[in-house]
């Protein structure tokens, strides 16, 4: 069964240095709590170019970004054990800083177990 599911996270950091943050693979490990290594062959995303993540546990998830689109928005997708996800990222300024918004689907089970992980790393993406 596959499932889409959105969320929305705002923060004070600006939009700018979020959207790096995002842009640039190697800083993930800085906000993402369940990425602890990444490889990927660019300095930045870049439509077409593969990937791989690593866990706490040092379990490799393959992925691909799809599209990078300016001015900050990006999509890719994810595949390990069998199941593979689509995300879709954007990020926004607002007043106060930053509001960053995903949109995810497949597998139902995959995405609900996911989402919990991604508010906790959003939430450090855009905070101060």
């Amino acid at each position: 069964m596959t499932l889409r599911r959105s969320l929305e996270v705002v923060g004070p950091r600006p939009a700018d240095d979020v959207w790096d943050r995002y842009a640039r693979p190697e800083r993930w490990p800085e906000w993402s709590p369940q990425i602890r290594a990444v490889d990927y062959p660019e300095a930045v995303l870049r439509a077409g170019v593969s990937g791989t993540v690593r866990g706490p546990l040092g379990f490799p998830v393959r992925f691909r970004v799809l599209t990078v689109t300016p001015p900050r928005a990006w999509s890719w997708v994810v595949s390990a054990a069998g199941v593979r996800l689509t995300l879709w990222h954007t990020v926004e300024a607002t007043e106060r800083g930053t509001r960053t918004l995903l949109a995810i689907e497949g597998f139902a089970p995959a995405v609900l177990l996911y989402l919990p992980a991604a508010r906790i790393a959003l939430g450090k993406l855009v905070s101060g």
